[in-house]
């Protein structure tokens, strides 16, 4: 998430204009956003099964619009933003997943390659989206935090200082956070699968 400092601070002026309502700082700036918000997509569909019908654009145009439309935002800075923007894919990927499902009638689940750093057994592994989805609002449950950390890190690709960030929390506590949710996943997600 490098972006010019200066078109950092534009960002956060366009998105409080945003909040404020003016269109014209609407189209302003979605030239300052576009290639990170594809960069997003394009991590999040790199985890997906190859032969997936959501296209990295497409994907990017839903959240996109999504995130325009949220009404009662009040965005702080473009981090903010863009740790919403993870939390809109993810959603839009979950959401796509299960229509999937239903239209096949307990067809197999979609599955994606967990990054190395939650492999549960080998750098092959794969895991079921549904089920890490359920998995991370279990986490939730428990740690609003943590589940919230592995959403920035493991969806969005953010870094140790960049989901630090977003959350306003020093990345000690991101790098702790995040170690103890890998652990918590890892035994959620091997139980599910034993199950």
């Amino acid at each position: 998430m490098s972006q010019d400092p200066n078109d950092c601070g534009r960002i956060t002026k366009l998105l409080k204009a945003v909040s404020e309502g003016s269109p014209a700082a609407m189209d302003k700036l979605v030239p300052l956003v576009y290639d990170e918000l594809r960069r997003q997509a394009h991590l999040y569909l790199k985890k997906e099964r190859k032969n997936h019908t959501l296209q990295t654009t497409a994907l990017v145009h839903e959240a996109y619009l999504r995130l325009v439309d949220q009404r009662n935002v009040s965005w702080q800075n473009r981090a903010h933003f863009f740790g919403v923007s993870a939390t809109m894919m993810r959603r839009i990927l979950v959401n796509y997943a299960k229509k999937r499902n239903r239209i096949k009638r307990g067809g197999p689940n979609e599955n994606l390659p967990l990054d190395e750093a939650m492999c549960v057994a080998s750098k092959d592994r794969e895991i079921d989206l549904l089920a890490l989805d359920k998995s991370l609002d279990d986490l939730s449950e428990l740690d609003k935090q943590q589940a919230r950390i592995v959403e920035l890190r493991y969806f969005s690709g953010l870094t140790i200082k960049e989901t630090a960030e977003v959350l306003r929390i020093s990345a000690a506590t991101v790098k702790r956070d995040w170690k103890m949710a890998k652990t918590w996943l890892r035994a959620e997600l091997k139980d599910l699968a034993a199950g």
